[in-house]
């Protein structure tokens, strides 16, 4: 018996990289120059996670600019800086771009940045995009003259399901849509009138694929990551994971070895988990700085075992590494090393299963 395990998306990057995109920023290297830095990240990053033996990779978000959230607008000529700012736990605050004209398009696809990784790998690859529901919060509270909100959203839609497409189109076996904000829909607004707004929305994407399709998706779901600080880990997963489970999706990204209680997470997990959904449980902390050993993710593993049925049960990092290009916290080596042992740890946990099913069966 084997057990699914995936990396969520993110990879830190190389001080060689940052320098190049500080560079970049301010002017004083090229497009082509800048190009030449992203490729090699890429394909540094892809061969660092083929020796994981993980068996589903990414490209590590290294062209993602400047963040996992923001890549698809930065380079738009109808964004302001000033949007929509996220706390974290440290004090230090996000601030999300603003639209400041309609209409709304993605100046990035993720399909193009994986049609460009997807020469460097023989392994099976996934693709993480920001969710609708993050990208909706672009819009401003006061509106944007002759260009409402209803059809700003009907145009996200569009860019969403074409981005989704070309992904597949591009090689992607699975597509995981980064629903961070989900949890901190709930900080924002505890009735969960904007939670539930933010599942209707990304539904309505969903909603246009088919079922071949929507059993490539995954959802994912963490508290935050970004220096070592999280945005929404205080708000219950009783909260969430009720409407989370609502989601036209088949795969679903659980950050779990962060949690305070996580058998209580796992009980929730397994008590509106649907027949036909999966559950990746998180069993790596991308926030604590010690490296677990293969041994600790195996016991992460079978505790998750307990509560959750083996068909619907995979492994995953808590978060990315680092989504954002300025982050530090975590070096790659760090990154590697958890991912190894996640690896190892869930290939530990099923062998342990697969002797106990056995023994079940004698």
């Amino acid at each position: 018996m084997t057990l699914p395990t995936e990396t969520i998306g993110s990879i830190p990057r190389s001080e060689t990289l940052m320098q190049a995109q500080r560079q970049y920023d301010a002017g004083n290297i090229d497009a082509a120059t800048m190009e030449t830095f992203y490729s090699d990240a890429v394909q540094q990053t892809m061969r660092e996670l083929e020796a994981t033996g993980s068996p589903i990779i990414t490209d590590g978000e290294q062209r993602k600019t400047h963040s996992f959230a923001t890549y698809s607008v930065e380079s738009g000529k109808n964004i302001a800086p000033d949007g929509l700012e996220i706390p974290f736990s440290d004090g230090h605050v996000r601030r999300l771009p603003r639209l400041t004209a309609g209409p709304f398009r993605y100046a990035l696809s993720a399909a193009d940045t994986l049609a460009m990784a997807r020469q460097y790998t023989q392994l099976p690859m996934k693709q993480a995009i920001i969710s609708v529901s993050a990208m909706s919060l672009l819009y401003p509270t006061d509106g944007i003259p002759g260009y409402s909100r209803e059809t700003f959203l009907d145009d996200l839609v569009d860019e969403q399901e074409k981005e989704i497409r070309g992904c597949f189109a591009a090689g992607a076996q699975k597509v995981q849509i980064d629903f961070t904000e989900g949890r901190l829909a709930l900080k924002l607004d505890p009735s969960g009138s904007v939670l539930n707004s933010f599942i209707e929305l990304n539904n309505r994407v969903l909603a246009r694929l088919v079922d071949a399709e929507r059993h490539a998706i995954g959802i994912h779901t963490c508290p935050g990551a970004d220096h070592d600080a999280t945005h929404s880990a205080d708000v219950d997963y009783a909260e969430l994971l009720p409407s989370l489970f609502e989601l036209k999706a088949r795969d679903f990204y659980i950050a779990m070895a962060a949690e305070a209680d996580p058998e209580r997470g796992l009980k929730i997990v397994a008590r509106y988990l649907k027949p036909w959904q999966r559950a990746f449980i998180g069993v790596i902390d991308v926030n604590d700085p010690r490296i677990e050993t293969p041994e600790e993710v195996c016991a992460r593993v079978l505790q998750a075992a307990r509560h959750i049925p083996l068909a619907q049960l995979g492994t995953t990092d808590d978060c990315g590494y680092s989504p954002f290009c300025d982050d530090t916290s975590t070096s790659r080596e760090t990154a590697f090393a958890k991912i190894k042992a996640r690896v190892e740890g869930t290939a530990m946990a099923a062998r342990k299963l697969t002797v106990q099913r056995g023994m079940l069966h004698e």
